[in-house]
């Protein structure tokens, strides 16, 4: 059995528009790497950190905080170090925490022998993703772990659904270089809404679903429709309309934040058209000398990866 691994812990879009909290989907360009090394002395030790600057504590990093999670579940005889080399920025709306919550785990269980199922390593993460947004959610986590596109039917008990990705779709992503923390995405959103919004979302939801499983492009680009969080948290991303008319205009199913922004994500049917919106999207943001990204990537449908 290995004593080392070094694993791709992939970007993840979470909400999706309509799911709120329960949908997402796995990115399949953009992602961190990590080693995880078994070691003689018992604990979880954070030994090595490139990309970013990020705790080397063990409870005050998302990584650490899901390992001693798991750790403390399991009581193995061994103990563990992690690297992370983080190529996804914090506060960027594409599952970085998540990146880093599932990958110690991941890389624990595989070299533990893969006692624990998906669902259970996601569990696990979700400690370390809640120490990020204050909140234990598995919408980031869930597609890093199993995938291509992930509902999580509860939380409490965990029940996670995994559901089919049509072949030819694509998603474009631009990054405004601003960051925005979850836990403050979370703060302008309202306790409560109205009954006729709420109706809404539900249906939009179903057919985003429904759309998933028959391969109907026309009816996601239906679906792809967010009422209730997306007039809130539109305000924290400058030239969010800007950027969503230029590539509805360029052909996008939809455009929507990605988890609590500042990133926003399109989807699109072949890779041809996530190209043409990408210009679009770039066009668009270029003249308000903001600094920013663009990606373009396949839905990655088998998820977290070994690497060697």
């Amino acid at each position: 059995m290995k004593n080392e691994i070094k694993i791709f812990s992939p970007a993840t879009v979470a909400n999706v528009a309509c799911g709120f909290d329960v949908l997402g989907f796995c990115l399949d360009s953009q992602g961190d790497e990590m080693v995880i090394r078994k070691t003689t002395k018992k604990g979880i030790e954070i030994t090595h950190i490139e990309g970013y600057d990020l705790p080397y504590e063990t409870e005050a990093n998302v990584a650490g905080v899901s390992a001693l999670a798991m750790y403390n579940h399991i009581k193995p005889k061994c103990g563990f170090e992690i690297e992370i080399y983080k190529k996804i920025k914090p506060g960027s709306g594409i599952g970085s925490s998540a990146a880093s919550a599932v990958g110690s785990v991941f890389g624990m269980n595989e070299l533990l022998g893969q006692p624990f199922t998906k669902q259970q390593l996601t569990y696990f993460a979700m400690k370390g993703e809640a120490l990020a947004s204050k909140s234990e959610h598995a919408d980031n986590l869930a597609p890093a772990i199993y995938g291509g596109f992930t509902l999580v039917k509860s939380t409490a008990p965990l029940d996670i659904l995994q559901l089919p990705t049509p072949q030819h779709l694509y998603a474009t992503i631009i990054h405004p270089q601003i960051e925005i923390k979850t836990a403050a995405a979370r703060a302008v959103l309202p306790n409560e809404v109205s009954l006729k919004d709420a109706i809404t979302q539900w249906a939009n939801l179903g057919s985003l679903v429904h759309a998933l499983h028959c391969n109907d492009y026309k009816l996601l680009h239906r679906a792809l429709q967010d009422n209730i969080v997306e007039p809130y948290r539109k305000n924290l991303i400058p030239y969010f309309d800007n950027v969503k008319y230029a590539a509805m205009c360029a052909g996008a199913l939809g455009c929507a934040i990605s988890g609590s922004g500042p990133s926003i994500f399109t989807l699109s049917k072949g890779l041809d058209a996530a190209k043409a919106i990408e210009q679009a999207m770039i066009k668009s943001y270029k003249p308000t000398q903001i600094k920013f990204e663009t990606h373009v990537s396949k839905i990655n449908t088998k998820g977290i990866k070994i690497l060697s």
